[in-house]
């Protein structure tokens, strides 16, 4: 007999537990990468003048960051030389955590000859799978430890706004009075709202709930800043009188007096709120399908912190939390695991034209958690896509290594890289020494890779090594892979491709005097090449119209691009940027403009010029350019 939720909720809590307190005893070297310091200066017509604030002069960054938020907050709370730990120093956390199995997961691309729709992206299956993989006990199972590693990141007068609904919200609430403490347990806010459907079943569902919790009985809250004017309708209800001047008021006997008036603060919000959705007209709206209202986050950011305060937010989604954090004069964390997600978020920022502010992922750094997955070991899965790809896997005892296959016939050794990991540089130099060393020595290495470092394209030029090969495992092969039939059902097709990388060409980069301290720098796009549309997370209709588009105009899925005019070879400082929807150079809202221009102050020394776009797919590439 299946036990029911209630009996279980005590083992998933007990399990989930145990996951943080290893997390919380491991003293791990998992670090944030950061991939790019974004100055927010977005093109619009004229050129752009580089008097934006340098990187010296911050002594905070507002993050945020692309992966598994776990990891994220991991790595928050790790101390290391470059990055303090965040443990006990954020006053706020709000998060909008999935909470529907049934929820639609597939992203549209809008493009000017017409929408395209993707499934998520390897990572978010994995994460996606093992969620739901056994309903709500498995969602509330994720929970927990993110929840622990949450109570540890904020501050003794810190809270927490858990946005829930019907589906989980009453389990949830159980799971915080124990995290918590019960005692610390402030308001179970309704949030109202009022949209289209009348199921004709049931009543109409119409709201959310947000449980708010302090970390202590000391939590900070304001309760000026958490006035709302009074409406009018309130002030003819309860303020029917007037005072002697005509000022209206309500007479009654009170503390020894005989009026009361309404004070100008405004009233102190009851536990309902009646906030509409930001409608599809509304400015705010940057086309995510769970967006907040920025009302919705501004009362709770103004009531739960000050000025300063560190605000996160470890769901971000549409970015709501940290564009109103921003606004108002807060700093912020933001992390979430979609790719859409994160471009979304990014361009909302820029638009704002925010404060500088740190894009940053889990990378290399990233531990492989894939015993989650329905492949018992990262050796499985490793072998399963040696075999799509036509290589034999070494065994354990033969080769040592778990990740590594051959072809017998040309002699060529395979080399299969983790899914939880960002292949870049340092694989290609292993590689290569394997394909020297390993069992005296192969004539070519191929390596299949899942995600990669935004300059894996110049690494592969700058090596020109013909007998080294990066190809890219379809990001929806775990998708394919649902049972073991599924799997050898796959291999004997023999229909699956593995791509090549996707890169992006410019045209010759201008230098101009511009005066006696500047000079002027012309940087146009070229051409870009996106990997073949049989690697993508898309169906067959869906890839025979991506295919038109990249034979007709290839740069139309360009999502976002940005240049830093003086790259130091490590970290990309994006100076200037240009993305769809970004309608203040050109009013086209589906094409990004192929040329930046831009005023620069001149060098004494050779400059590096380094571009990277993000495709509509989230896919990211850079090329560098050295100017002598």
């Amino acid at each position: 007999m299946t036990k029911s939720l209630i009996e279980e909720l005590p083992k998933l809590l007990k399990r989930g537990k145990k996951e943080a307190e290893k997390i919380l005893s491991n003293e791990s070297n998992l670090i944030l990468q950061s991939n790019e310091i974004v100055l927010p200066s977005k093109d619009k017509t004229g050129y752009f003048k580089d008097k934006v604030k340098t990187t010296s002069e911050c002594e905070w960054f507002n993050k945020l960051i692309y992966g598994d938020n776990l990891l994220a907050m991991q790595a928050l709370l790790n101390e290391s030389a470059d990055n303090p730990s965040m443990r006990g120093k954020i006053d706020l956390i709000y998060i909008d955590p999935p909470f529907d199995s049934k929820a639609d997961y597939r992203t549209k691309v809008h493009l000017s000859t017409g929408d395209v729709q993707q499934k998520p992206t390897v990572l978010e299956q994995f994460a996606y799978k093992d969620t739901w993989k056994k309903g709500t006990a498995s969602y509330l199972e994720m929970m927990v430890p993110r929840l622990i590693l949450m109570r540890e990141l904020l501050s003794e007068k810190g809270s927490i706004y858990v946005h829930i609904d019907w589906h989980v919200g009453h389990y949830l609430k159980l799971i915080m009075d124990d995290i918590f403490g019960k005692e610390n347990f402030r308001n179970e806010i309704i949030w109202y709202y009022s949209t289209l459907g009348r199921p004709k079943d049931r009543f109409a569902l119409k709201h959310d709930t947000i449980f708010l919790y302090g970390k202590t009985e000391d939590t900070f809250f304001n309760i000026d800043e958490a006035r709302i004017p009074y409406s009018e309708e309130y002030i003819k209800s309860h303020f029917k009188d007037l005072d002697d001047d005509g000022k209206v008021c309500r007479k009654r006997f009170d503390a020894g007096k005989w009026r009361i008036y309404y004070s100008d603060k405004g009233m102190v919000p009851n536990d309902v709120w009646n906030i509409p959705y930001e409608n599809s007209m509304s400015k705010e709206r940057v086309g995510y399908s769970t967006q907040k209202p920025v009302k919705l986050l501004k009362r709770i950011i103004k009531a739960s912190s000050n000025e300063n305060s560190i605000v996160a937010d470890f769901f971000c989604g549409s970015g709501t939390t940290g564009a109103v954090a921003e606004k108002l004069g807060r700093r912020w964390i933001m992390s979430d695991l979609g790719k859409p997600a994160c471009m979304i978020t990014r361009k909302r920022l820029i638009d704002q034209e925010s404060d500088p502010f740190l894009f940053q992922s889990i990378g290399d750094y990233q531990k492989e958690q894939y015993e989650k997955s329905e492949f018992k070991t990262i050796r499985d899965l490793a072998h399963v896509v040696m075999n799509l790809y036509g290589a034999v896997p070494f065994s354990d005892s033969y080769s040592g290594g778990n990740n590594l296959g051959y072809i017998k016939y040309n002699h060529v050794l395979v080399y299969v890289d983790s899914p939880s990991k960002m292949t870049g540089r340092n694989t290609l130099v292993k590689a290569q020494k394997l394909r020297e060393i390993f069992k005296g020595g192969w004539k070519k290495v191929v390596v299949l890779g899942w995600n990669f470092t935004q300059t894996i394209g110049d690494d592969i030029k700058e090596f020109n090594d013909k007998n080294l090969e990066v190809l890219v495992i379809p990001p929806d092969l775990l998708e394919q892979l649902k049972t073991k039939s599924s799997a050898k059902k796959l291999i004997e097709s023999e229909n699956l491709r593995f791509s090549s990388l996707q890169y992006l060409r410019l045209r010759d980069v201008k230098i101009e005097v511009y005066d006696s301290e500047n000079e002027r720098l012309t940087v146009e796009l070229d051409n870009y090449c996106l990997l073949s549309p049989d690697a993508l997370p898309l169906d067959d209709k869906n890839k025979k119209k991506l295919q038109e588009v990249i034979n007709s105009d290839p740069l139309s899925l360009i999502e976002y691009w940005s240049v830093d005019p003086d790259y130091d070879g490590e970290i990309f400082r994006s100076k200037w940027q240009d993305y769809r929807q970004n309608t203040d150079n050109d009013n086209d809202p589906f094409n990004v403009v192929k040329k930046a221009e831009m005023v620069v102050s001149k060098l004494d020394k050779p400059r590096k010029i380094c571009v990277k776009a993000v495709d509509v797919f989230g896919f990211e590439s850079a090329t560098t350019i050295d100017i002598k």
